[in-house]
């Protein structure tokens, strides 16, 4: 049934199938039936039910009706801009050219708007986020991909390096989307070697074309290695101030602050200073969205200016981490103990299972009850809705059915 659904490649998203997974994992639960669902992308207790960060919820009833009803800057409110960027790099004074936008999602649409033209390629590296897709064929570019690392094997550096040559030598630029660390949906991050490959092989072709790497930056709150997460920011903050390519980022609240419905985020290039940039971003937001959303603003400046709030807020992050790596590691050690390759999870809401024709045992999975959603590379699975006590049902039913 699911390869019916299934789009080419260059068209995946996979939104209609989470939503199809869902609605049908719901309907048997409403029976009373015991149904592993393991589709959602929001973060769940293990009674299912959406969980919602105190602190962030405190601030927003705090909020006065001048900072939720106005209409906020076209660019959005520069405060705002300053304090998101600090939530990545504390050390940094300004946000440099930036606007906000509707959510992490917005803030890619820009990026291909104005740094790439209609008819180019977007690279990205595979598995993705489904909507990537979705992303790039409505701004009518094409997306192709490189490999993410396998586990316990190093980046194929050759065969990035391959595409990235193929695609400047094309089209004489190239617009990069990481989402490192914490990857969705592997639940990896690069090590630090790839990563030093990978940014070495931005410095090597830097010298073809005008290069942009764009770091999507969704769920760093949400990890096993803190320390891990900053070396990374740090390295790519280091690499920025060289120059040779242009680094931008992709900021969300989303889930963060767990307020998926507020659409916060931004698109920032913390590292340069462009007016032309700057007033390119403006008109793009003017052009699609207009401005966005005042109040989720308003409580990220709360928040930036109220430190008692920054640390009951980073308890509750330290709380559902805690949460997060118990279920990974469960999963984790179920599918081995049922000789499986295991899944190891470094952050993020998901982790994948690699396998063939995954739209099948999607399919043979939903008889015995267990919901994940089907990529090319292999099984989604939502740790982030997942109870740990699952975990060895989940594994053995994945084992019948791989």
């Amino acid at each position: 049934m699911l390869k019916q659904l299934l789009p080419e490649r260059q068209n995946f998203d996979g939104s209609d199938i989470i939503f199809t997974l869902n609605t049908a994992a719901q309907k048997r639960a409403a029976t009373g039936e015991s149904v592993i669902n393991a589709t959602v992308g929001a973060l769940l207790d293990d009674n299912g039910k959406l969980i919602v960060l105190n602190t962030v919820m405190e601030l927003y009833a705090q909020l006065t009706p001048l900072e939720i009803a106005p209409y906020a800057p076209i660019a959005g409110d520069s405060a705002y801009l300053l304090a998101l960027t600090k939530r990545h790099w504390p050390e940094l004074e300004s946000y440099g050219v930036g606007v906000a936008t509707p959510g992490g999602s917005g803030a890619l649409a820009l990026s291909i708007r104005n740094l790439l033209e209609h008819g180019n390629t977007l690279l990205t590296a595979a598995p993705f986020w489904g909507p990537y897709a979705t992303l790039s064929v409505e701004n009518e570019v094409r997306l192709e991909t490189v490999p993410y690392p396998a586990v316990n094997a190093p980046i194929d550096i050759a065969a990035w390096r391959a595409k990235f040559e193929a695609v400047l030598q094309k089209q004489g630029r190239l617009l990069f989307w990481l989402n490192d660390p914490c990857h969705n949906p592997t639940g990896r991050s690069l090590s630090a070697n790839d990563r030093r490959a990978v940014l070495q092989l931005f410095r090597d072709v830097s010298s073809l074309g005008a290069v942009t790497l764009l770091l999507d930056l969704a769920y760093l709150d949400y990890t096993r290695e803190p320390h891990a997460v900053q070396e990374a920011l740090d390295d790519y903050a280091e690499f920025a101030q060289e120059g040779s390519v242009l680094v931008c980022a992709s900021l969300s609240l989303s889930k963060a602050f767990t307020v998926y419905g507020a659409r916060a985020g931004a698109l920032v290039f913390p590292w340069v200073s462009d007016s032309h940039l700057q007033n390119a971003l403006n008109t793009s937001c003017r052009g699609t969205f207009s401005n966005c959303a005042r109040a989720p603003m308003s409580v990220l400046v709360r928040m930036s200016r109220d430190s008692a709030a920054q640390q009951r807020l980073a308890a509750e992050h330290a709380h559902w981490n805690g949460v997060l790596q118990e279920r990974a590691t469960a999963v984790d050690e179920a599918l081995r103990a049922e000789g499986l390759a295991g899944a190891p999870w470094q952050g993020g809401f998901f982790i994948t299972i690699e396998c063939k024709n995954p739209y099948d045992v999607c399919d043979r999975l939903q008889a015995l009850g267990v919901f994940v959603v089907p990529m090319p590379e292999g099984l989604r699975v939502g740790i982030c809705g997942l109870k740990k006590q699952d975990a060895p049902r989940f594994a053995t039913a994945v084992r019948q059915c791989i």
